[in-house]
């Protein structure tokens, strides 16, 4: 193939026509976004990519899978760099006070910085780095990833080829539907009382054992 045909866009459509004539499609689709942390690239045009080619039902799955998998391999890496740099745990830094706290409520900080929208790779390195519960982590990944996963897949099945090319070719993103947002909304605030309601019934049941 000559240079001046690998565009963006030729290499998209090109793609495209793998993953329709591919069954291995979906495997590849899931182990390209597992790796993706290791190689940066945006987690938002994967998700989108994930709705275009496999469908809002099929696309959610997949993307859901790939997700956590991305999110688990990120947290080990970081949990692998913070080894030993807060063990301390008398220590009275300003890290390692925050250290502590996020360990202490990790579900609920990995939750709100989910619902927050920060950078999903940074949530995902921070969180292993600080040694958060790899429980808590990935319970809080999984509910809290769900609302802009389920966005931008459905959002993704809904662009045509042409749209799909053009923010391919741009980077230009489109525009959340606002009632997407609402229900994002709607799960951060049952998801934190829900986490509450089950902290209380931990320290009733620990109070209880230590009679």
């Amino acid at each position: 193939m000559r240079t001046h045909q690998l565009t963006p866009s030729a290499l998209f459509l090109a793609g495209l026509a793998w993953v329709q004539a591919n069954p291995l499609a979906p495997l590849v689709y899931i182990v390209l976004y597992a790796l993706r942390p290791l190689t940066l690239f945006s987690s938002v045009i994967l998700t989108l990519a994930g709705g275009f080619l496999f469908g809002p039902v099929w696309g959610i799955l997949y993307t859901v899978i790939g997700a956590n998998l991305s999110a688990t391999i990120a947290f080990f890496v970081g949990r692998y760099f913070g080894q030993g740099f807060l063990d301390d745990e008398t220590a009275s830094g300003r890290m390692q006070r925050y250290a502590r706290r996020m360990r202490e409520n990790g579900f609920e900080t990995v939750l709100i910085m989910r619902f927050i929208f920060l950078p999903y790779d940074l949530v995902n390195y921070l969180s292993g780095f600080l040694r958060v519960g790899y429980g808590a982590f990935l319970l809080a990944t999984v509910i809290g990833s769900i609302p802009g996963t389920v966005a931008f897949v459905l959002m993704g099945a809904s662009l045509s080829t042409t749209e799909m090319v053009n923010m391919v070719q741009t980077g230009k993103l489109p525009t959340l539907d606002w009632r997407l947002l609402i229900v994002s909304a709607i799960m951060f605030v049952v998801s934190i009382a829900l986490s509450q309601y089950l902290k209380r019934r931990e320290s009733a049941a620990t109070a209880v054992a230590s009679w």
